[in-house]
């Protein structure tokens, strides 16, 4: 098992720097903006490093191309993030390498990778994609196509670099040269080329020579390199080489008519937000894998292929917004199945995050509200019994602790995460409560007696908490209070060198959510309001910075996504966009996200994590759909996130089918001339104890009408009648 803090281990090294540079924890950097101003999207802040995806749904050979056009091949556990044994760059024969011009999808809904390179003389372009054809089986394709720059034709000699420590062999074949990898029977081929080359050993691994042909603008060279990735032996396979075009087409209808959502649901947004959430629903579905016979979503291709509770639970969320009611279903008894004799749910993150048994309570109650079928819950009564008396253990162990967590009456210690591993922190207990009260406040306690059991623990564990909180607040040096995730008494707020200290930010991510989606706290609590002051006096780049696992010059690029979800339920909602707007900007233009980055100018931070790190892609899912239809605890907030910026792009945004804990609603907002329509229809279930809409969409645009249900305004505040059904409501 792997946890973010042995990716550390795969960082590089810090730089030397100077004392006037050196920054004492918790010393505040420029003040943050009022967040106001709408940021554009335009991937202003995207990482200089990346690597995309591009294999099928589902797929068992999660296929990588770097931001050069190279393939990402054997990666391995406990290595670097960016370790792969065999790494595939394609070339020329000269004195340079060539400039990356470009790289980008055909759309957001087609993986097929284009990188653009030139060499002053002459420029190429490799087109990247994965086929799984019939007799065949799943191959890596890369079709190149090299044409001269101002001039009527040029000379080129195509190089393939294969930068690894394995044997290679080269034969010749009719069609053009098979490359294998290994000796023995270890030997596999490693791909197929529609020309003879010839291998020699660079010291880093083989170069393989293409013959130099005569490219023009008419007549581009052109060339077909094809990688099995299913031990193909040659035979169809390499028959393909002939037809680049055809495997090419075959690729671009799979991929049209893949649909990013299933069943009834379905989204209408305006750009770019269509195209970052088609985008994260396909990043999703190629990071899925069956294991053990159960549809796991897991997190990467990488470093986090696998399953990790607390990231399945945000994916699984997004899977049920997406319409996969089936695979979400499957996805949360793959998460249960992690259950360990003593009611202990550990994946990825191993036993001492944990706060992953009670993040799986959250994820199945979660489940049950949006299926609005809560059998599997039921079936599952003893092993939720088993999870609370489990947190029952971890209380009792921690009073034999001689600690702070003990004294409290809090979890035991434990792995932190988000910067930190093992302490005397908040973050288990925060979960905890958060999976408790959900639990608790399912109906019928007499027919599940989980709900009883869970209740009685909520109740002493908050009462614990509560207390240690209010002695654990501390002091930010721009003047408010705020909760850090560490105790005061941890030997780390006493280390020499206050550059290894941790951050007033450090951990945090747990706290944002257990303000939300876990909603412990009211948004006046002294809590929320020291974590949302603490969230924006961090923010650069538009998102909470050093929050993470780089303590320092760099950022963790979706925990934007948690803080953009504070801010929303908050009622910020500039700061909400900003924050939201600012974690688009961390993506590539290939809509995925590294796990942490380094800020724009650092000398001293590196990359950290997988990619794409799909917590990220399942977050700009969740955010989409809240800006639209926040749940609120037992209230439906819609419109929360829309506002002038939202209302320029002048596109409807739709919602049809989408599951809340008061069933699927469909919800449409319509531009008509200088007014803005909303219909809005709820399917069967429970009624929410009230719906809010905004009384002023922009300026200039007031609620002026509603038909079809009552309306009560409070204040700025507006309320329909929550048992209505089905109504429209109309600014102007």
């Amino acid at each position: 098992m792997i946890s973010r803090r042995h990716l550390i281990a795969g960082m590089s090294g810090g730089l030397g720097i100077s004392g006037a540079q050196v920054r004492t924890a918790g010393e505040p950097r420029v003040a943050a903006a009022s967040g106001s101003a709408a940021v554009p999207i335009d991937f202003r802040f995207s990482p200089l490093r990346w690597q995309t995806a591009f294999c099928f749904p589902d797929d068992p050979h999660k296929s990588l191309a770097g931001n050069g056009g190279e393939l990402l091949y054997g990666f391995e556990r406990g290595r670097p993030n960016d370790y792969f044994s065999i790494v595939i760059d394609f070339t020329v024969r000269g004195m340079s390498r060539g400039r990356v011009v470009k790289q980008y999808l055909e759309a957001p809904h087609i993986p097929v990778v284009h990188t653009a390179m030139d060499w002053g003389t002459a420029q190429a372009e490799s087109v990247t994609f994965a086929t799984d054809r019939a007799g065949e089986g799943r191959v890596d394709n890369v079709l190149l196509e090299f044409r001269p720059s101002g001039r009527q034709s040029v000379r080129v000699g195509p190089v393939i670099r294969i930068a690894s420590r394995v044997e290679l062999a080269v034969e010749k074949a009719e069609f053009g040269s098979l490359v294998y990898a290994g000796t023995g029977d270890k030997k596999t081929l490693l791909m197929a080329i529609d020309r003879r080359v010839t291998l020699r050993d660079d010291g880093r691994g083989g170069v393989l020579s293409l013959p130099e042909e005569e490219a023009t603008s008419a007549v581009p060279l052109r060339c077909f390199v094809r990688l099995p990735q299913n031990g193909s032996a040659g035979g169809a396979f390499s028959a393909g080489l002939g037809s680049a075009q055809d495997l090419l087409a075959e690729a671009r209808a799979f991929w049209k008519k893949w649909s990013p959502c299933g069943g009834d649901v379905g989204w209408e947004l305006p750009r770019p937000y269509q195209d970052f959430l088609t985008a994260c629903a396909r990043n999703i579905q190629q990071a899925r894998e069956v294991r053990n016979g159960k549809l796991t979503f897991q997190v990467g291709p990488t470093v986090y292929r696998g399953l990790w509770v607390v990231d399945g639970n945000f994916l699984l969320e997004s899977a049920r917004y997406l319409g996969y009611d089936t695979e979400a279903q499957s996805g949360l008894e793959a998460t249960w199945s992690h259950q360990e004799p003593g009611g202990q749910v550990s994946a990825g993150a191993g036993p001492e995050h944990s706060k992953d048994t009670a993040i799986a309570m959250f994820t199945m109650v979660r489940q049950a509200e949006l299926s609005q079928d809560w059998s599997y819950f039921d079936r599952m009564q003893p092993a939720l019994i088993e999870a609370v008396q489990c947190i029952e253990r971890l209380r009792e162990r921690a009073r034999q602790e001689d600690g702070p967590n003990g004294k409290y009456g809090l979890l035991e210690k434990g792995a932190a995460d988000g910067g930190l591993w093992l302490c005397a922190e908040f973050t288990n207990t925060l979960w905890a409560l958060a999976g408790l009260k959900a639990v608790a406040e399912v109906p019928g306690s007499a027919e599940r007696p989980a709900v009883a059991r869970a209740a009685a623990l909520y109740r002493e564990l908050r009462s614990a908490f509560d207390a240690a909180a209010r002695q654990e607040m501390r002091r930010h040096p721009q003047g408010f209070n705020y909760l850090p995730m560490v105790f005061k008494d941890d030997p780390l707020w006493s280390v020499k060198d206050p550059w290894e200290r941790p951050n007033p930010q450090t951990c945090q991510w747990a706290l944002s959510q257990v303000v939300y989606p876990g909603i412990l706290f009211t948004p006046e609590d002294p809590i929320v309001r020291g974590h949302v002051a603490l969230m924006q006096a961090c923010t650069e780049e538009d998102v909470p910075a050093e929050t993470g696992w780089i303590h320092h010059g760099g950022l963790w690029t979706y925990n934007a996504g948690f803080v953009a979800h504070v801010y929303l339920w908050a009622g910020l909602r500039d700061w909400a966009r900003r924050t939201f707007h600012g974690f688009l900007n961390h993506a590539t233009p290939l809509y995925c996200w590294r796990e942490e980055q380094p800020l724009r100018g650092s000398l001293i931070s590196d990359y950290v994590g997988d990619m794409p790190h799909n917590w990220a892609s399942a977050e700009c899912v969740l955010y989409l759909r809240h800006m639209l239809a926040l749940e609120d605890g037992s209230a439906l907030r819609l419109l929360a996130g829309i506002g002038e910026s939202e209302l320029k792009m002048k596109q409807p945004f739709v919602l049809r089918g989408s599951p809340t804990r008061f069933g699927r609603v469909r919800l449409a907002l319509t531009p008509q001339g200088n007014r803005w329509r909303l219909e809005f229809e709820r399917a069967k279930g429970a009624a929410p104890a009230r719906v809010e809409i905004p009384g002023n969409l922009a300026p200039g645009l007031a609620l002026s009408g509603i038909t079809g249900a009552n309306l009560v305004k409070s204040g700025v505040r507006s309320f329909v009648e929550p048992k209505a059904s089905s109504w429209s409501a109309v600014w102007g």
